[in-house]
């Protein structure tokens, strides 16, 4: 199944298409790679993603809700196998929260409009933010700008 959202926005258009309300709904809407990154925390194997050697100008949303939450601009290749990005598109688009599965102390990242998990973020960036957003491919789609 393919994933919201129903029309392009831009990047400062909020989305008001309503989110599902429960796991049944979600697995309806996501693929099942996608609900396992998204809903389940899961992380897809390194240089799997096809969004990581996307470097068209353009916008990545949130898989499940739409969100615009990075812009190409600050994609960078970290060598680590999944889409680097030095900043969010603006703050509050991504919540941190601390995560310490694996036998490891974390950052997680999850869009903030539909609690979506999208990887980690980790202060071993390039300048000028020294930030790594390291973000699942299947936790985004990427939107190209248009060309004018």
């Amino acid at each position: 199944m393919a994933p919201a959202p129903s029309h392009a926005r831009s990047a400062d258009e909020p989305d008001t298409e309503p989110l599902p309300a429960s796991e049944d709904e979600w697995r309806d809407r996501l693929t099942p790679e996608q609900y396992q990154v998204l809903r389940r925390k899961g992380t897809e194997a390194p240089w799997s993603g096809a969004l990581l050697d996307v470097h068209d100008p353009g916008l990545f949303r949130c898989a499940g809700c739409g969100t615009a939450l990075f812009r190409t601009d600050d994609k960078f290749d970290s060598g680590s196998g999944w889409p680097s990005f030095t900043r969010a598109l603006a703050d509050g688009v991504v919540a941190e929260h601390e995560d310490r599965s694996l036998g490891m102390r974390r950052t997680e990242i999850n869009c903030v409009r539909c609690g979506g998990h999208l990887g980690h973020v980790f202060p071993d960036g390039p300048k000028p933010t020294g930030l790594r957003y390291c973000v699942n491919s299947l936790s985004l789609q990427f939107e190209p700008s248009s060309s004018a």
